[in-house]
């Protein structure tokens, strides 16, 4: 699996909010800053992490996007997919039954996604914070946090 800049860019921003709850919205600006994304792509995300309810969006001049839900209730597999990544192997591959060594490999990599798919809705958010926490400890950082 290949994780591309929108992947990328979507799970940086909801980690930026994360550390921002309890705070407030924040503005689309303000998380294209600290994580260096450029600001209207990373509206883009937002609007489409919106319409599969992980962030919320407040209007006026302290307005800004804020999570949904608790960090622990949003899962690496639910930010790739809203933002439309996907795992799926070999979409449009079909084993030929008549060769053993097709249908093993076939069945190898279906085991293989369904694997790579219990860990990425294995995951939470707040696993990825406090990961992201221990580092900057171990770093001896205090308040900045890019990913």
């Amino acid at each position: 699996m290949k994780l591309t800049t929108r992947g990328h860019y979507s799970v940086k921003a909801l980690l930026d909010l994360s550390l921002q709850r309890g705070i407030g919205p924040t503005s689309v600006n303000a998380i294209a800053q600290r994580q260096n994304i450029p600001a209207p792509y990373l509206e883009k995300l937002l609007i489409e992490m919106r319409r599969s309810g992980l962030v919320e969006s407040v209007r006026g001049a302290q307005g800004g996007y804020q999570l949904a839900k608790s960090p622990a209730q949003i899962s690496l597999g639910q930010i790739l997919e809203a933002v439309g990544e996907t795992i799926e192997p070999l979409p449009r591959h079909q084993a030929d039954i008549e060769q053993a060594e097709d249908w093993v490999t076939f069945t190898l990599w279906n085991r293989l996604h369904q694997k790579l798919k219990e860990a990425l809705y294995g995951i939470s958010l707040e696993d990825l914070y406090y990961d992201a926490r221990s580092w900057q400890a171990a770093q001896g950082e205090e308040t900045s946090f890019v990913v």
